[in-house]
């Protein structure tokens, strides 16, 4: 973190920032009409392997995709597109969070499917490179993050909107110190906290829930916070029937898990820094964050991930075939209903559910005593086109509750 030197010095930095994100809520205000994926010709998935594991478990998630979706690219109206080069070593040599080439092809497609991507700490011989998922973020304006948890046995069906390019994350790296004094900033929009808090009201209404949580720590950081509480109420006038309340972030990481309570949640508003500690907290509730997909839903385009890191080491150690890809596969299931195909991405779903929590024929553990990534991939697939999979879902879901 820089030192700034003097009063003086900080006022003009902090003047700059405050320029920079007011051209940055300008642009959100200036934003038109989201993309209907169900109005296209042809949508163009773009592939992205990352690093580490990465490529193991996105080439899978395509495999799958690909068998699910064989229809409509034999019709032509889908295409997958392999986009080489997000890699950490690709990244150092251009010194680029994203190579420009990667960025370019991006830009060309309508959605991505993405791998883990190493993030440069320090001290580990990398350049200070930006995330590539933060870097991403910011230049598409993918402003809503969207994890969901599944746990149909347990009740738990939760989505979470985490605002993805505002709070302390906005301005990360801009920080800086003066003499004893060290100087972080929470920035939060009212434009930025109405679209990430609407698109959980739009989702809620489009998918028949009732309810909003809306996490935040408005009584003791009164002016950010109390912006996205306020955001709420203007949004919720217009979603007559959906109820909403507020939490705050300390008692709402306790409350998920307490058995009493956690059933009675939905959907999820947050603000960045806090969805990016729930989500993680709440992904251990379907088997951790190796089980759990997210999407960054931009108004023109989205990209899908893993939540998870690129695992290196596994990589080194030649285990990365054993790689559980449940990540991907549940990404690619929030693609198929994000760009028009919500059919399969809930066949999707269940047959993750069965694969990795109930059933479990076959089990990942990241070593050759566990299923190779391959093998879990065909596993999902026999699954998903199974004629039962309606019935051995519901046979699985009441066996499990009948013997809690």
């Amino acid at each position: 973190m820089p030192d700034i030197g003097s009063i003086e010095q900080a006022k003009q930095r902090f003047g700059e920032l405050l320029e920079a994100q007011q051209t940055r809520v300008d642009a959100i205000k200036a934003e038109g009409e989201p993309t209907d994926f169900t109005a296209l010709d042809h949508i163009e998935i773009g592939v992205l392997g990352g690093d580490g594991i990465g490529p193991s478990i996105a080439h899978e998630s395509q495999r799958v995709l690909e068998a699910l979706l064989e229809d409509q690219v034999g019709s032509g109206r889908v295409s997958f597109r392999t986009i080489d080069g997000l890699t950490i070593e690709r990244r150092a040599e251009e010194m680029a969070a994203i190579p420009e080439g990667v960025l370019k092809e991006i830009h060309e497609c309508d959605v991505t499917l993405k791998g883990p991507t190493t993030t440069p700490e320090q001290g580990d011989g990398w350049p200070n490179i930006e995330s590539a998922n933060v870097a991403m973020r910011k230049v598409l304006d993918l402003y809503a993050n969207v994890r969901p948890v599944r746990v149909p046995a347990e009740g738990i069906d939760w989505t979470f909107f985490r605002e993805n390019t505002e709070d302390l994350y906005a301005v990360g790296s801009e920080g800086f110190s003066l003499g004893d004094l060290n100087i972080d900033f929470k920035i939060l929009s009212n434009p930025g906290s109405e679209r990430i808090i609407r698109a959980a009201f739009e989702y809620a209404k489009t998918n028949g829930k009732d309810s909003v949580t809306i996490v935040t720590k408005a009584n003791v950081v009164k002016t950010t916070d109390g912006a996205f509480l306020d955001a709420a109420r203007k949004v919720a006038e217009d979603y007559e029937g959906i109820e909403w309340e507020g939490w705050y972030i300390d008692i709402m990481t306790a409350k998920l898990v307490d058995p009493k309570r956690r059933t009675n949640f939905q959907v999820f508003a947050l603000p960045n820094l806090y969805g990016d500690i729930l989500t993680d907290e709440a992904a251990e509730f379907q088997g951790g964050v190796g089980t759990a997909g997210a999407g960054n839903i931009g108004t023109k385009t989205a990209m899908f991930e893993a939540i998870h890191g690129s695992a290196p080491r596994m990589v080194r150690e030649g285990r990365d075939i054993y790689a559980d890809p449940s990540s991907m596969l549940r990404a690619g299931a929030m693609m198929l209903s994000h760009i028009g195909f919500p059919e399969l991405g809930g066949k999707l779903d269940k047959a993750m559910d069965l694969c990795g929590q109930y059933e479990k024929e076959l089990v990942m553990t990241g070593r050759d005593t566990g299923a190779t990534t391959a093998a879990f991939g065909d596993y999902v697939l026999a699954t998903v086109n199974d004629s039962t999979l309606d019935d051995r879902w519901t046979t699985a879901i009441e066996a499990v509750r009948a013997g809690s």
